[in-house]
C-alpha cells in the first residue's frame, strides 16, 4: 500500500454562529473556497493535478447542499477537472474526509487530494437536514434517542464528574486558547477571511471568552435539565442505564462547544504526488478507524475507537505524544482522560471547542491541523485525533511526523 502524507493544512477563523457573527455574510461555499485558494497558493498547486476534493458538511441542505467542494472549486478558480464529494458522519465529518482521502491515496487511486470540511451554522442551523434518528420511533427507540446534552450529563453522572469538574475544565480550555493566540501558535495556519472588496472580515477566532472563571460559570443554569426532566429523556437515560438513579445536570453554554462558522482544508497525497509538485510532506497518516458506540451514552465513542485503533496500529497509549479530542462537552474529554489515564498536559494543549467553537463539518480537519502544528512546535512525533459523534460513534486518526 502507498503511504498517505499530509503536506499542508489551513483553516478559517471561527466566527460566532449567529447573525451578528463576523462570518454570517459569507456563504458556506465561499467559506470553503477561501481554504481551497489558500492551499493552492501556499503550495503552488497546479489544480489540474488534483484528483479529488472531499469535504465534510453535517447539514448539507439549502445553500450548503449540492456538493459544496465542487462549487467551492469553481469559486476558487480551480481547473474544471478537479472533482468534489461531500460526506457526513456528524461531528467527525471533517476527519472522515481526511481519512477517506488517505484511503484513496493508500490504495493508489489518487495522488493528490484536498480534504476538509465546512459548516456555516449562522446561515444553516444545526439539525436543518432532519432525519429519522430523532423523530421516527422505529429508529429513536432502539437508539435510546436523547439530546446530546442530556447524554453528556448522563456521562458526567455515571463517571462521577461534578459541576466544578466540568467548569474547571472549561476555564482551562479558555486559558489555553487565549494563550495559543497570544503566542502566535495559530498564525501560520489560520487564513484571514476577506470580503469582495479585499477588506478583512475576520482573522481571529471570535467565540473565545478569555476572562471566563469559575465564578462567572457558576452563575449559568444547566442547559439540558428542563428537556431531560420535562421532555422525558431522563427516563430514557435511566432505562438504558438503570445503575443511574438520577441525572446530575452539569453542562451549560460555558462548558459545552460553541456554535460557530468555519472551514478547513488539508492537503493529502502520495510521496510521488508531492514530488511532482515540489512539496515536502510534514506527516504521514499512520492509521485510522471508526466504530459504533453505546447509543444512550452516545459521546463515549472516542474511548472505544481509540482502543480499536491502537490495537490495529500495534501501539499503546504511551506511544502517543499528544491527543486532540473535540471538546463537544467537558465530560466527554474528562471521561476520555479517565479511561486511559491521560494527563491534562498531553491533551487539547491549545484549548478546544469550548473556547474556540465547533463548526460541525470542519472541526475534525481543524483539530488534525492544530495538533500537527503543535507536534512540530514541540519537536514531538505522534498524535491521536478523535471526535465523539451523534447517535453513538467514534472516529480516530494517528498521525506521525516525517
Amino acid at each position: 500500500m502507498t503511504e498517505a502524507y499530509i503536506f499542508d493544512h489551513v483553516r478559517t477563523p471561527r466566527g460566532r454562529g449567529k447573525k451578528d457573527g463576523s462570518l454570517h455574510e459569507v456563504p458556506p461555499t465561499r467559506l470553503a473556497a477561501h481554504t481551497l485558494s489558500a492551499i493552492r497558493d501556499r503550495n503552488g498547486l497546479d489544480t489540474k493535478t488534483i484528483d479529488d476534493i472531499i469535504f465534510g458538511c453535517v447539514d448539507p441542505v439549502m445553500e450548503a447542499g449540492a456538493v459544496i467542494p465542487r462549487g467551492a472549486a469553481f469559486e476558487a478558480g480551480f481547473d474544471y477537472t478537479a472533482p468534489g464529494i461531500q460526506v457526513s458522519r456528524f461531528c467527525a465529518s471533517g476527519l472522515d474526509a481526511v481519512n477517506l482521502a488517505a484511503a484513496k491515496v493508500a490504495q493508489g487511486a489518487d495522488d493528490i487530494v484536498i480534504a476538509g470540511g465546512v459548516e456555516s451554522m449562522s446561515r444553516v442551523g444545526m439539525g436543518m437536514a432532519g432525519g429519522a434518528w430523532p423523530v421516527d420511533p422505529s429508529v429513536a427507540i432502539p437508539a435510546f434517542f436523547m439530546p446530546q446534552g442530556v447524554s453528556a450529563d448522563l456521562i458526567a453522572t455515571k463517571y462521577g464528574f461534578t459541576r466544578d469538574d466540568v467548569d474547571a475544565y472549561a476555564v482551562e480550555s479558555q486559558k489555553r486558547s487565549a494563550h495559543s493566540w497570544e503566542q502566535g501558535y495559530f498564525k501560520n495556519s489560520v487564513i484571514p477571511i476577506k470580503d469582495v472588496n479585499g477588506l478583512t472580515i475576520l482573522d481571529r477566532d471570535e467565540h473565545m471568552r478569555p476572562g471566563t472563571d469559575m465564578q462567572s460559570l457558576a452563575s449559568l443554569q444547566p442547559s439540558f435539565q428542563m428537556m431531560g426532566e420535562m421532555g422525558g429523556f431522563d427516563a430514557v437515560a435511566i432505562q438504558a442505564h438503570p445503575d443511574v438513579e438520577k441525572i446530575n445536570y452539569v453542562h451549560h453554554a460555558g462548558n459545552s462547544s460553541g456554535i460557530v462558522d468555519g472551514a478547513a482544508a488539508v492537503l493529502i497525497g502520495s510521496k510521488a504526488g508531492g514530488e511532482s509538485m515540489g512539496i515536502k510532506p510534514r506527516a504521514r497518516i499512520r492509521a485510522f478507524a471508526n466504530i459504533g458506540s453505546e447509543p444512550a451514552l452516545m459521546l463515549t465513542g472516542p474511548v472505544d475507537v481509540t482502543a480499536k485503533l491502537l490495537k490495529r496500529a500495534g501501539m499503546t497509549i504511551a506511544d502517543i505524544d499528544l491527543f486532540e479530542l473535540n471538546e463537544a462537552f467537558a465530560a466527554v474529554v474528562l471521561r476520555y482522560m479517565q479511561a486511559f489515564d491521560i494527563p491534562h498536559d498531553k491533551i487539547n494543549v491549545n484549548g478546544g471547542a469550548i473556547a474556540l467553537g465547533h463548526p460541525l463539518g470542519a472541526t475534525g480537519a481543524m483539530i488534525l491541523g492544530t495538533v500537527l502544528d503543535e507536534l512540530e512546535r514541540r519537536g514531538l512525533q505522534t498524535a491521536l485525533v478523535t471526535l465523539c459523534i451523534g447517535a453513538g460513534m467514534g472516529t480516530a486518526t494517528i498521525i506521525e511526523r516525517v
